[in-house]
């Protein structure tokens, strides 16, 4: 990695570090909403309509001291919040986290649905990033193609350790690469630069209150984990997202199984083996999250899948012809 990928990866994790969500806490505990489960957010940037949440939060405010008091009186509401509302809380902010929140509300007032408005802004976030992450999923493809050339070429060096015989193996590798129009570093950069997005999404969402006041479809409030929906409130029908989040994540790791450079023997059961513990975590982890953020993940994950059967099927076609 030369020094420039390095200066824009130390970059954008700095950024994504800053102005992160904070909660309430009282005694180091973390104020919970009762009903639904949702964490209450401290540096909400809107005031929250729902009287049982303002409540929360004025209980809150009497058991803390005035500079961690949140002053609800002072937050705009939420239909009211622009880009350059409140105080300067830093570059991360300004650019990434406020603007998505306002986008995201101007859409759940025209829709009058919020979570329609998280599926809209997924989507135009996801078409934005689509010329990044297309590269991304057309060098997947060019690894799958090279591979048979890159394992040969393994094989070919399996035992030779040397220096001179490490030097011409690069060498090898390197007209392999431009053979099949691959850029080692290319996936790198194209994953970095959708991280500020994707943590920025996630917690325009997080500190935007009435969000999760909503409930989606009649049936979804958008403020509950499954966790809580499933097991306190016995509502088995937030079980889907736990089916698609873990449907999608295995289908998008089998989309892109194969891609990797130069597979010895033996990786291809590693790769089931880090599939199948991914789709663990994942499952597991939509258990704890709301579901306004289980709609944002699915949506941006068949977003995912849909572009990366596209590439798959225009690289088959341009084979055919």
């Amino acid at each position: 990695m030369n020094k420039k990928i390095k200066i824009l990866v130390i970059l954008l994790l700095t950024l994504s570090l800053t102005g992160c969500t904070k909660y309430l806490k009282v005694d180091n505990k973390i104020v919970q909403n009762e009903e639904t489960g949702q964490n209450l957010t401290k540096n909400i940037l809107c005031a929250p309509e729902d009287e049982n949440i303002i409540v929360l939060y004025n209980e809150y405010n009497k058991k803390v001291t005035t500079e961690n008091k949140v002053n609800l009186e002072e937050l705009p509401k939420c239909i009211n919040l622009n880009p350059t509302t409140g105080e300067y809380e830093g570059i991360w902010t300004t650019i990434f986290v406020k603007p998505l929140a306002w986008l995201i509300i101007q859409l759940g007032n025209i829709l009058k649905s919020y979570g329609l408005a998280i599926i809209i802004s997924t989507i135009l976030i996801r078409g934005i990033m689509y010329p990044f992450t297309k590269k991304q999923a057309l060098q997947s493809e060019n690894l799958k193609e090279a591979q048979k050339d890159l394992n040969k070429l393994e094989q070919k060096y399996v035992n030779k350790t040397d220096s001179e015989s490490m030097m011409q193996k690069s060498q090898e590798m390197m007209l392999i690469y431009k053979k099949f129009n691959i850029n080692p570093l290319s996936g790198c950069l194209f994953a970095f630069i959708q991280i500020p997005l994707f943590f920025a999404f996630l917690e325009a969402i997080n500190r935007i209150p009435v969000i999760f006041e909503e409930n989606f479809l009649g049936l979804f409030q958008l403020g509950t984990s499954p966790f809580i929906a499933v097991f306190t409130n016995h509502q088995y029908y937030y079980l889907i997202f736990i089916i698609l989040i873990a449907g999608a994540t295995y289908y998008s790791f089998k989309l892109n199984s194969g891609a990797g450079i130069g597979n010895k023997a033996g990786s291809e059961s590693q790769m089931k083996i880090m599939t199948n513990i991914m789709v663990v975590f994942m499952t597991i982890t939509a258990f704890s999250i709301s579901t306004g953020i289980a709609i944002y993940w699915t949506i941006s994950n068949l977003f995912t899948i849909v572009q990366n059967l596209l590439v798959k099927r225009g690289k088959k076609n341009a084979r055919n012809n």
